[in-house]
């Protein structure tokens, strides 16, 4: 059933008010990367040499090579630790622009309802990534002890938290805040499954930069199987 609901937002994206949303969560998140890698390099042209010396990737310089193939190398090796709160950030910001164009394809006969207040979105969005940090600096901790088991760590922590936040958004968009928690308990192992299996193509380089379009539209699929509405 999982799967079921993925295909069905996959085959949406030649839909052009979805494909709308995905270049613009895809550049977002491309620009959010780049910011956040200049300002890796920045820190290291502050504390180290003009030139550094890194493994696999050799010399890196501040400005001559921040375009460079070496540098576009390193950014994306960052991305498999930076998307994950990225995507929290995408998600909080564009899953209801998702979940509108999901439900206006898929579900035609639902009546429409009000969009979350901005304030709301920005202010769950950042307690989210606040918290997202904190679990993944708790998880790489443990992985440092328990390093056989680090790969479960990092998957099971990150999609128990990925899966409870868009399946939250989906829900709160019909039930409201209270119902959509309960919603999400009531399916929570569900749910946390479909959290896990999205965030392994996360850790994919470039793979990882439209997983948050198809997990959100996924996730708006599922909310709706489970609540028993039939896709049109």
């Amino acid at each position: 059933m999982i799967f079921g609901d993925f295909a069905r937002a996959l085959a949406q994206l030649g839909d052009p008010r979805f494909r709308r949303v995905l270049w613009l969560g895809l550049a977002l998140s491309l620009a959010l990367l780049f910011a956040v890698y200049a300002v890796f390099l920045g820190f290291l042209n502050w504390v180290m040499p003009d030139t550094v010396m890194l493994p696999y990737f050799g010399e890196i310089t501040w400005v001559d090579d921040l375009l460079s193939f070496a540098s576009v190398l390193l950014m994306l090796t960052l991305s498999i630790f930076l998307m994950m709160p990225v995507a929290s950030l995408f998600t909080g910001l564009f899953l209801e622009d998702v979940a509108a164009a999901v439900e206006q394809q898929h579900y035609p006969d639902l009546p429409p309802v009000p969009r979350i207040p901005w304030r709301d979105a920005v202010s769950d969005t950042l307690a989210f990534f606040g918290l997202l940090v904190i679990v993944n600096i708790a998880a790489f901790v443990l992985s440092v002890f328990f390093a056989p088991f680090a790969p479960f760590i990092f998957y099971g922590a990150n999609g128990f938290l990925l899966g409870r936040e868009y399946f939250q958004i989906a829900a709160m968009r019909r039930l409201g805040r209270q119902a959509a928690r309960d919603a999400w308990r009531d399916n929570a192992w569900q749910v946390t499954v479909a959290g896990m299996l999205m965030a392994v193509p996360l850790s994919v380089p470039l793979v990882n930069l439209i997983v948050p379009i198809l997990g959100a539209a996924t996730f708006t699929h599922m909310f709706h199987r489970l609540s028993g509405n039939r896709s049109g």
